[in-house]
């Protein structure tokens, strides 16, 4: 009987995790080719923000996100599956591991919504370029690294990153049971990885929306401070080499 139990544990583990390397597989991939743009060089023009525009980006980011966001979120997502199935042994319904997922992919659907019209409105000023979707400012760049950098080291950011590097911490305090409470702690879930990365992300509007080095660079570093043993100390030091980034390039307009 026992060797019977670990076999489903074993399976269904498998199945969660087999399904997460495939959408992340698929999000990667969708990057890599271009999110239907050519992502290797500039666009020869710019493209008007149309309401299919509009939509193209969001999908983008949306996305963007799942790439550089979900990879973080398996341990998460692994260890729901295995407090599921220990809820489900004692007599309360099953709720698929997706549930779950889809609340964590719903709170960044929210920032891809955000970040979407921010990109309209930084192009409408002329801070980002149309053609690059990066930062055509000295200033805001260099304002912008200094920003993030600060805000790596505030203590807000600490808070929601114990969150996302504590699976069972978060699981112990936030469990609620059936599909409408699994999809609401996915949601929450979600909201502590944004308030963790949302700064970084941004990140993005100087280095450019569609850069490969940019977007692979900071799901590295979130994967870091997610998942190193010293992950938070990465924060930290990542806070301060942003500031001073930002500071070198502020002096370099400045001189």
């Amino acid at each position: 009987m026992t060797s019977i139990v670990e076999s489903v544990v074993r399976r269904d583990r498998a199945v969660v995790l087999g399904g997460l390397i495939t959408v992340i597989a698929l999000a990667w991939a969708w990057l890599l080719a271009g999110a239907g743009m050519d992502m290797s060089s500039p666009m020869d023009m710019p493209m008007a923000w149309t309401p299919t525009y509009a939509l193209l980006m969001f999908v983008m980011w949306w996305i963007m996100m799942i790439a550089m966001m979900l990879p973080s979120a398996v341990p998460m997502l692994l260890f729901f599956a295995a407090a599921n199935r220990k809820w489900r042994s004692q007599g309360a319904p099953f709720v698929p591991t997706g549930v779950f997922g889809a609340g964590y992919l719903l709170a960044w659907s929210g920032f891809s919504l955000a970040a979407t019209g921010l990109q309209w409105w930084l192009e409408t000023i002329g801070l980002l370029s149309a053609m690059e979707m990066s930062s055509v400012s000295v200033a805001f760049g260099g304002g912008l690294l200094i920003a993030a950098g600060i805000y790596q080291l505030t203590p807000l950011k600490h808070a929601c990153l114990r969150q996302c590097r504590s699976p069972l911490e978060f699981v112990t305090t936030h469990w609620r049971r059936g599909h409408g409470g699994a999809l609401r702690m996915g949601a929450l879930h979600g909201l502590y990885c944004l308030g963790c990365c949302w700064v970084l992300m941004g990140l993005l509007f100087y280095g450019g929306v569609m850069n490969l080095y940019w977007i692979i660079g900071l799901a590295a570093l979130v994967l870091l401070e997610k998942g190193a043993p010293a992950g938070h100390w990465l924060g930290y030091a990542s806070g301060a080499g942003l500031i001073l980034w930002g500071a070198a390039l502020l002096v370099s307009l400045a001189a």
